[in-house]
């Protein structure tokens, strides 16, 4: 009778366990689907997209604003609002200088969040960061409406200071703490904003657990930053560097170059009375410097070093500092090591041979197609700069960082465009541009006015199908392969294969290849190209091509 009475009591406690856990599982995977949800800060409303299936709160503030004394600073908590805040409309984008004008405001630091209209909780989490050069752009560049149901994941797009109010530094400004004395302002506000999404985002249904960090052209050179900064250890789980390499700037160097760029306000302003004076002065550490740069708007501020091009000589940023920064940047032992995807197009440096001064006007007019001289030229440069740029974006980082890198790196070099056949109106020009992967993402595409409709043909559509399979399963376990998509291995010093994506017009081909050149290779083509005289290719190699994020190898032959 015993026996059988503590069996009966056994099967009771084992139903009522299970019970439990049943209502404690649904607690943790559901989420409450409503435009109006409570974070740390107070209520904030945002907006139900019911084209795309997406909820979306917008403009949502991570810091306070950086404005007065509080502008090279480090970034303070926000206030605590009363009623609720308004997500509706997207958030003011930070002071710029773009398209000839100075645009936004200075208390910009405000985010996007963006999920699909589901009950489903506990998703993973992409923080992304926009591309401009770290001067100018804005969170609404990928907005995340037409995508994140493909990937199911909460997105997050950061708005955070840019140029002279981003990064600079100046020995006056380096008087209170360390991070601050680092002049990496920018990177300090994207570390609170990572910090805000652990803090907040499991309120919108995501896994503070499970947080992707991405990054597209300067905010991929940003996320690749972070790799080597203690700063930011912790703060997220897998990363993804869309076109961005390693760049890094030398502080000593920057303040030189800063003080130049400033110089001529400080003279404008009648404080000294020529621009040698103005920058011998405002490289010291005086505390009229500190007053000079904190009077100046931002305005004034915003246009400093606009013509940089992707040219680090022309605006430093992301020092080694030996605080947010190591002072051996890459060459560290110590990396904050996760999955890491690096993507890149075949053709990068298109857009950039086609604005430089150079070509600029012939190809707004249409006489570069008609010049076969100038046609040359256009080529020489596009071609080698773009090689130049695949490899800085991809496996010459991979190379750098495999000695003290455990976790996999995943390479992909995407070449859709480069072919007349399958995308005749990019191929003309500009190729698998920077930024091909953009329309592959979403849409409408910010390229649409001259990507044509390329990228909607039946190949190219299962490519931007499979490409965003590849970004579900890396944001979901840190490994892109799923059971229906090509095989894509993980990038090794001894097998240095990438993942190739491109279409035809019917289907997509994916497939790996091995990426084995380096820079000096592509060197020694561009010394053995015979379609230009070398006075021709030096001038171009010495103005076109010098300078940039990839060129290093250039530099150093030809000089700067």
């Amino acid at each position: 009778m015993e026996k059988k009475f503590f069996k009966w009591l056994s099967l009771v406690l084992l139903v009522l366990l299970a019970a439990c856990g049943q209502t404690k599982e649904e607690e943790t995977v559901t989420f409450k689907n409503e435009v109006t949800q409570t974070i740390n800060s107070g209520q904030v409303k945002g907006n139900q997209d019911k084209e795309n299936g997406v909820l979306e709160w917008l403009g949502i503030p991570y810091a306070a604003a950086p404005i007065g004394y509080l502008r090279w600073k480090e970034p303070q908590p926000v206030d605590d609002w009363i009623g609720t805040f308004d997500a509706s409309k997207a958030g003011e984008k930070f002071v710029q200088f773009t398209n000839g004008e100075v645009v936004g405001t200075e208390g910009a630091l405000n985010l996007d969040v963006v999920r699909p209209d589901t009950t489903e909780a506990g998703l993973p989490v992409i923080v992304f960061l926009h591309g401009g050069n770290n001067q100018t752009g804005h969170a609404q560049e990928i907005k995340g409406n037409t995508f994140v149901k493909d990937v199911n994941a909460v997105y997050v797009s950061v708005n955070y200071r840019l140029g002279v109010l981003g990064f600079n530094p100046l020995e006056a400004l380096n008087s209170e703490t360390d991070l601050e004395k680092s002049g990496n302002f920018t990177l300090l506000d994207i570390a609170v904003a990572l910090d805000w999404v652990q803090a907040n985002i499991e309120v919108f249904g995501g896994d503070k657990n499970n947080v992707t960090l991405a990054g597209f052209s300067a905010g991929g050179r940003d996320v690749m930053a972070t790799l080597i900064s203690p700063h930011f250890q912790g703060k997220y789980h897998k990363a993804i560097s869309f076109s961005g390499g390693m760049t890094l700037a030398d502080k000593a160097e920057s303040q030189d170059i800063f003080a130049t760029a400033l110089a001529p306000l400080v003279v404008e302003d009648g404080l000294k009375a020529d621009e040698a004076a103005a920058k011998e002065w405002l490289l010291t550490s005086d505390q009229e410097v500190e007053d000079y740069l904190y009077s100046l708007s931002a305005d004034r501020l915003a246009p400093l070093m606009g013509n940089a091009g992707i040219r680090m000589s022309v605006f430093p940023h992301l020092y080694k500092d030996g605080e947010v920064i190591p002072e051996e940047g890459f060459d560290t032992k110590n990396y904050n090591d996760v999955p890491l995807l690096l993507v890149t197009g075949t053709s990068e440096f298109s857009l950039f041979t086609a604005f430089d001064k150079r070509f600029a006007a012939s190809v707004s007019d249409g006489s570069l197609f008609k010049d076969e001289n100038l046609l040359k030229e256009f080529a020489y440069a596009e071609t080698y700069g773009s090689q130049l740029y695949r490899l800085s974006n991809t496996v010459e980082s991979a190379r750098i960082m495999t000695e003290h890198y455990n976790s996999p790196i995943y390479i992909s070099q995407i070449s859709f465009g480069d072919d007349g056949t399958s995308a005749p109106t990019v191929a003309g020009l500009l190729g698998a541009f920077h930024g091909v992967f953009e329309p592959l993402l979403q849409t409408p595409s910010n390229y649409a006015t001259f990507i044509g409709d390329d990228f909607e043909s039946a190949g190219a559509k299962e490519l931007s199908k499979d490409f965003k399979a590849y970004l579900k399963q890396f944001l979901s376990t840190g490994d892109p392969n799923g059971d229906d998509l090509p095989k894509w291995e993980a990038w090794t010093a001894s097998n240095q294969e990438v993942l190739s994506m491109d279409a035809d017009l019917k289907k997509a081909k994916i497939e790996m290849s091995s990426d084995k050149e380096t820079a000096e290779d592509i060197l020694a083509k561009m010394e053995a190209d015979a379609t230009l005289s070398t006075a021709i290719k030096d001038e171009l190699n010495k103005t076109v091509l010098n300078g940039r994020w990839f060129s290093s190898v250039i530099d150093a032959k030809y000089g700067e």
